[in-house]
């Protein structure tokens, strides 16, 4: 029985060694790829490397969160390697305290060692589960803040074109203002289309599209009608800012009064335990009279 859980662990525990070796990897600085940065310079052009068509086929199957890693700037490789990560860290966890268990001398019986395989599997699962969470988590916090920067972003552009400025230069003078990392996205997604000589618009609204900004595409909706028919689009702008900013101030107070709910929990707790410590004397004290 124990060279059943000595092998057991043994065979785990190198499962477990892998795991921490790609969690080191991805740790270490890595070498920039030159084909993601073609590929931001150039959209358009298809990868043709049987590699990609393997990884647009594994996409079509399993459902991967596209919209919140073009967010945080993630390809779907990085992706499942940190699910992969996740998954090989909570599979060493179980395993790592049943051979620490069994070194220490203590006999463990097979049905024991098998629910702690069987364990260890789940823990895995949780782990990736949890790396999954932690990825949408940071994709809506940075969305929130992109949300926030495009509601100001819509009034400097409509303050250009109230200046006499074109469409154009009314997008990229207003981009020009601040130097947040939301601002020179959208710079960068400026001086992209200015690159292949394609609409600014366009290219926003593919930008909002793609990270999962709606407000965005709302911003090249109505820029589009402005370069096209020469529209006068200023109102059209801060009313849209306006109502933008009134939508970010209605989610945080819901999110407010939510926390709020929430810290209501915590005092009615303290407030039974010190109930209970209260009560119990003079219970006590009844029960010893009575008896």
């Amino acid at each position: 029985m124990m060279d059943f859980v000595l092998v057991g662990s043994l065979l785990v525990g190198a499962l477990a060694a892998a795991g921490v070796m790609i969690l080191v990897n991805e740790l270490l600085p890595a070498t920039p790829a030159l084909g993601p940065a073609l590929r931001r310079l150039h959209p358009d052009l298809p990868a043709v490397t049987s590699r990609s068509v393997a990884a647009r086929r594994l996409l079509r199957r399993v459902p991967v969160p596209l919209e919140s890693l073009a967010l945080l700037g993630y390809t779907p490789g990085r992706y499942f390697r940190n699910l992969l990560g996740a998954a090989m860290f909570g599979l060493a966890v179980p395993v790592v305290i049943g051979f620490m268990l069994a070194t220490s001398g203590r006999q463990l019986p097979g049905p024991v060692v098998a629910a702690g395989l069987a364990g260890s599997l789940a823990v895995a699962a949780f782990f990736a589960v949890l790396a999954h969470a932690d990825i949408q988590f940071r994709a809506r916090k940075i969305r929130r803040e992109f949300r926030q920067v495009v509601a100001v972003y819509l009034s400097l552009v409509a303050m250009e074109r109230g200046s006499g400025h074109g469409t154009v230069e009314s997008l990229e003078r207003a981009a020009e203002v601040g130097d947040g990392w939301v601002i020179r996205r959208i710079r960068e997604t400026l001086l992209r289309a200015r690159a292949h000589h394609r609409p600014p618009w366009d290219e926003l609204t593919g930008l909002g599209h793609e990270i999962g900004v709606p407000e965005l595409s709302d911003v090249g909706q109505i820029m589009q009608a402005a370069g096209q028919s020469g529209a006068q689009v200023n109102r059209t702008l801060l009313e849209r800012a306006e109502s933008l900013r009134d939508q970010i101030r209605t989610d945080a107070l819901a999110k407010a009064e939510a926390t709020t709910g929430k810290l209501e929990i915590p005092g009615a707790v303290l407030l039974f335990i010190l109930a209970a410590f209260v009560i119990y004397p003079i219970t006590q004290r009844v029960y010893i009279g009575i008896s």
